[in-house]
């Protein structure tokens, strides 16, 4: 008998009972095949795999041996199941080896026809991504699935770096601690030292001084275009402009290629919880919201890339190309730029030094764990502030809330002012700025100032969380029009005189969120004039889906 993950309330939705007729569609997108004990239908590495219907037999997913464990079976499929997980989505290269342990029959859908499926049966489409879901949560929570370890430091950037994009593209995977007594023993096993923190370990490499590209690379997660490829839109930036951009464009037709620097999700990912979006009353945290994001924009054929950045566009030729991060070139007919801004930082001595070792961009579980009821210092005074202080409280941190401004209502909404008023763990500190830190490996106190008074107080500090802003991240881009912060200008903020000759040949004027480059459009933070709500970006992305039908001519 088929055996499955521990009980889970997922596992229904993981494995759904299918009917005859539900099958019988799954067959008519495949390619039938007799198997016998011993085949193995795919194998951990590969960088596709099919989507496997079995009609007879049963399939084990296997994880290879590691440094410390035998080999060992994480989930059997027998007949009426399928054969599928998140990663036919996404790309990632197949990380279980699927090995016949009953001879039968299967039907195999590779990944062209998969695409149809996805996009021609909707009833089956939501069948299969829902347990495509289930299935990653299933794995991330089952020890014998965790084919990637990382070995790192809760007083390292580098090593907080790794576990934010892990998490933000759903890995399966396994975090220790260097200096817990798991952490010691992984080190000794695969011979590695404290200077090649961070590690990552997969069962056939191990990674020293490990970034988010090297890993994104090992596991199949870097861009790879095929030789005949042809992208109609490239979104630049994955945050909720990108996303949904990405979504619409993909949805409607278009060839979509979604690039991100650092790991989908943008400044919104950082987000605890957003309760103004429509359609969430009770809130949904930014890393929910955007995680649902990628998988919709996936679901309908977006190609996902991260960490992958582009570094320059090209339009001397009259096509529009795009220099990557990985020294390959991509033409687009459009181009949707939507890189957001990057977080300021405080010009104080150690900063750098406290970065990812006490100061934080972000108040996540991630972040948020390692100050689990002890005090800690917000600095900001707009929503994200606001959300952070309120989700370190409910983790029964003391939150000291700096807020330059006089007024916290200035830049804050109404109802996260009132209930950070109302809370016994908050502390608001208006007109006052964090004027000094202190600490030896890792941040443990916090001076701040009154700006009118001048007097200063020393806060015992367990993080300081860091919300005062952003800055375009345009610094990439040469040629287009920016205004004097750096934000791109679009349609109606464009001057004439910041038209080139290649607009009169057009005999048009910029669409709306196009910038002074034809074909080329800009949408969410970077934009000028934006709104800075994770709603108004969402909205920009796709209304400029619109423009780039009208300026390349694509009609669905």
């Amino acid at each position: 008998m088929p055996k499955d993950n521990p009980v889970d309330v997922n596992a229904g939705v993981a494995f759904p009972v299918l009917s005859a007729e539900q099958i019988r569609r799954l067959w008519s997108y495949a390619v039938a095949q007799d198997v016998a004990v011993g085949d193995t239908v795919f194998r951990a590495g590969d960088e596709t795999y099919d989507l496997i219907v079995i009609e007879r037999g049963v399939v084990d997913l296997i994880r290879a041996a590691t440094h410390d464990a035998p080999e060992e079976v994480v989930v059997s499929h027998g007949p009426g199941r399928f054969i599928g997980e998140l990663s036919l989505l996404t790309g990632q290269a197949v990380y279980l080896t699927g090995r016949v342990v009953q001879a039968g029959r299967i039907h195999r859908i590779p990944p062209a026809q998969f695409r149809r499926l996805m996009n021609e049966d909707a009833e089956l489409s939501d069948i299969l991504l829902r347990a495509f879901l289930a299935r990653r949560e299933l794995l991330r929570n089952n020890s014998a699935a965790r084919v990637v370890e990382i070995v790192g430091s809760r007083l390292s950037a580098a090593s907080l770096e790794l576990r934010t994009f892990a998490a933000r593209l759903r890995l399966t995977h396994l975090y220790v601690e260097a200096d817990s007594i798991a952490g010691q023993a992984l080190m000794r096993a695969v011979q590695v030292e404290t200077e090649d923190l961070p590690v990552v370990i997969t069962p056939d490499k191990v990674m020293r001084r490990a970034t988010a590209e090297l890993m994104a690379r090992e596991l199949g997660l870097s861009y790879r275009r095929a030789a005949d490829e042809k992208v109609d839109l490239a979104v630049i930036g994955a945050g909720p402009a990108g996303l949904a951009a990405a979504v619409y464009g993909a949805s409607e037709g278009l060839a979509t290629v979604l690039f991100d620097m650092v790991g989908p999700g943008g400044q919104a990912a950082a987000s605890s919880r957003i309760e103004n979006y429509l359609g969430f009353p009770t809130g949904i945290s930014g890393t929910d919201l955007t995680g649902k994001a990628i998988v919709q924009a996936l679901k309908f054929g977006a190609q996902l890339s991260a960490p992958c950045g582009v570094t320059a566009l090209d339009v001397d030729t009259g096509v529009i190309r795009l220099a990557l991060t990985d020294g390959t070139s991509l033409e687009s007919r459009a181009v949707i730029i939507s890189t957001g801004a990057r977080y300021r930082s405080l010009p104080l001595p150690d900063w750098e030094k406290f970065q990812g070792a006490g100061i934080y961009y972000a108040a996540t579980e991630l972040e948020a764990k390692w100050c689990a009821g002890k005090p800690v210092t917000v600095v900001g005074g707009a929503n994200s502030a606001g959300q952070a202080s309120l989700y370190l409280a409910s983790r029964g941190s003391a939150v000291h809330l700096v807020v330059r401004g006089a007024d916290l209502a200035a830049d804050m909404s109404r109802y996260l002012a009132d209930r950070l008023a109302a809370e016994p763990l908050v502390s608001i500190h208006a007109a006052t700025v964090v004027s000094g830190l202190q600490g030896q490996t890792q941040l443990t106190a916090v001076e701040i100032t009154e700006r009118e008074s001048g007097n200063r107080t020393l806060i015992e500090c367990a993080g300081l969380f860091c919300f005062i802003g952003a800055v375009p991240a345009t610094s990439w881009l040469n040629g287009l029009a920016l205004d004097n912060q750096g934000f791109i200008l679009t349609a109606s903020d464009l001057h004439p005189s910041e038209l080139g000759a290649s607009w009169s040949s057009l005999g048009r004027r910029p669409l709306p969120f196009e910038t002074s480059i034809p074909g080329v459009f800009a949408a969410g933070d970077v934009r000028k004039g934006s709104m800075k709500r994770v709603a108004a970006a969402v909205g920009e992305g796709a209304s400029a889906v619109q423009s780039v039908h009208a300026a390349i001519g694509f009609h669905v």
